[in-house]
């Protein structure tokens, strides 16, 4: 199984991109979601970290933003408790798609979290600022304070670019990101 990472700046397409590659995708962003609507576990430790932001189920969006604009240290135990859960998801799905040639990993802490592994061949996806805030700013819940303490976790953008394998420039359209992705599968495949 060829497993490809995506990489990337928050807003950059990251997941537009995973789609496209038309192979099984796990999206964290995805599953996170399902935990906080989902997971009473997850809620009950959260909400006994965080009694004065976490206390209702499902978790609310909301509440996880007010704990992290509160106090720094609250990111990182979100993050913890979190990864876990994250962890064993992308267990169940490895062992789903074990039979498939090739699995996108949709992971905004993929590198951080040591999720990857030596051999997953890792895509940065690259777009131009202007067009990464624009997009950002489109968003129903976009914090710029949020967004700032979430880069702050996260590795040197120049630091995942070097570790790429690929850069795939995204100019948000499905032609040319398509034709991107093609060329990349054709080197992988060929190798």
């Amino acid at each position: 199984m060829i497993r490809i990472g995506i990489l990337g700046e928050i807003g950059s397409g990251k997941s537009f991109v995973a789609k496209n590659f038309g192979h099984p995708v796990f999206n964290a962003d995805i599953e996170v979601g399902k935990l906080y609507r989902n997971d009473r576990k997850v809620f009950n430790k959260l909400k006994k970290i965080l009694p004065k932001y976490i206390n209702s189920f499902p978790i609310k969006k909301n509440q996880i933003s007010q704990a992290i604009l509160a106090n720094k240290y609250n990111l990182k135990n979100i993050v913890k408790i979190v990864h876990q859960e994250i962890r064993k998801k992308i267990n169940i799905f490895l062992k789903k798609n074990r039979n498939k040639k090739i699995i996108i990993l949709d992971i905004p802490l993929l590198l951080e979290s040591k999720l990857y592994k030596k051999n997953d061949i890792l895509v940065f996806v690259e777009s131009k600022k202007s067009e990464i805030y624009r997009r950002l700013k489109k968003r129903k819940n976009f914090n710029l304070y949020l967004f700032t303490k979430f880069k702050k976790i996260q590795l040197p953008l120049e630091y995942k670019k070097k570790k790429a394998h690929f850069i795939l420039k995204n100019d948000f359209t499905i032609s040319s990101v398509r034709r991107n992705i093609n060329n990349i599968l054709k080197k992988i495949c060929n190798d």
